[in-house]
């Protein structure tokens, strides 16, 4: 005997019934002490963001207004002016802040691409690597003013004098954690298959991971020198105690002398904002504006690098 399915029609008055909520109800969920503790949360957090960038935007608007005023070609070409001279500018101090901050970028960058290969592919779980990692953690919170006392100790006692040199290799110190561990994660983020398939393809550790691994994380690479070159830009303590400052340009004869007192945007800034003359002071507040806004830019770019 052969059953007989047949389907019956479910009226439609039925599906509305089961799909359609209760304004009453919807309006009694939201009014639930978690709803409305997530809400009041939810609140908080926007005011103490926006409490918190008060103090960030103030500061750069008074930048924009007080620094916007002395901004003139004179500043990038003139050399900083006497006690009671007029005008002038910081020339010599952005050159000395770019010369120094690449020679640390020479010093930390391959040194710290190199040291993240061998935590990430060499030999990621020893003991040396979990030494190294924990000093590199440490080393982000490092003072800088003590890579600044240990330049002058291993730098400037031995060479006899100030200079550019001494205060790359202070810096250096300081952008070399961020570079080492920004590198680690990169690499870490390749995708596995990537490696897998150089592997299968005959390719030897070395070849992975200079022709595939590196290229790969090339951009996370690239963010992380962005963000340690940032944070050198800005540094004082350990130029007052490695290039000090001068009044005068690092060519000396046709020729870049790197062994000489070097000025820096960050000294230049500490020194003129407290003289009591108007130009300096004037001066100084210049400086900070190019300063803030050419870490601003390296920022921007890190940032802009991070999101490919």
């Amino acid at each position: 005997m052969t059953d007989i399915v047949t389907s019956v029609p479910v009226p439609s008055n039925k599906i509305d019934s089961d799909i359609v909520i209760d304004s009453g109800e919807l309006e009694k969920s939201l009014r639930r002490p978690r709803t409305a503790f997530n809400y009041i949360m939810s609140s908080l957090t926007t005011l103490v963001t926006i409490i918190a960038l008060i103090p960030l935007f103030s500061v750069v608007l008074m930048l924009v207004v007080r620094g916007g005023q002395r901004l003139s070609l004179g500043l990038f070409t003139q050399l900083p002016p006497a006690a009671f001279e007029h005008g002038g500018g910081f020339g010599n101090a952005i050159v000395g802040t770019l010369v120094m901050v690449g020679v640390a970028a020479l010093i930390s960058v391959p040194f710290g691409i190199l040291s993240a290969t061998y935590l990430a592919e060499v030999a990621p779980y020893s003991r040396l690597s979990n030494v190294v990692r924990m000093c590199g953690k440490i080393l982000t919170g490092f003072p800088s003013i003590l890579a600044g006392v240990f330049a002058y100790g291993s730098v400037v006692l031995v060479t006899g004098g100030f200079s550019a040199i001494a205060g790359g290799i202070a810096l250096s110190i300081l952008m070399l954690p961020t570079v080492i561990l920004t590198a680690e994660e990169a690499i870490h983020m390749v995708p596995a298959k990537i490696r897998e398939a150089a592997l299968g393809m005959g390719a030897t550790q070395m070849q992975t991971v200079w022709m595939v691994l590196l290229p790969t994380a090339f951009p996370g690479i690239l963010t992380g020198v962005m963000l340690a070159v940032a944070r050198a830009a800005g540094e004082t303590a350990p130029l007052l105690f490695t290039a000090l400052f001068s009044n005068y340009w690092l060519i000396s004869g046709g020729r870049l002398d790197l062994m000489q007192p070097t000025s820096s945007l960050a000294v230049l800034i500490y020194n003129f904002s407290a003289m009591p003359f108007q130009n300096q002071i004037e001066l100084a507040w210049a400086a900070a504006l190019i300063l803030v806004l050419v870490v601003l830019t390296v920022n921007l770019i890190g940032q802009s690098l991070s999101r490919k």
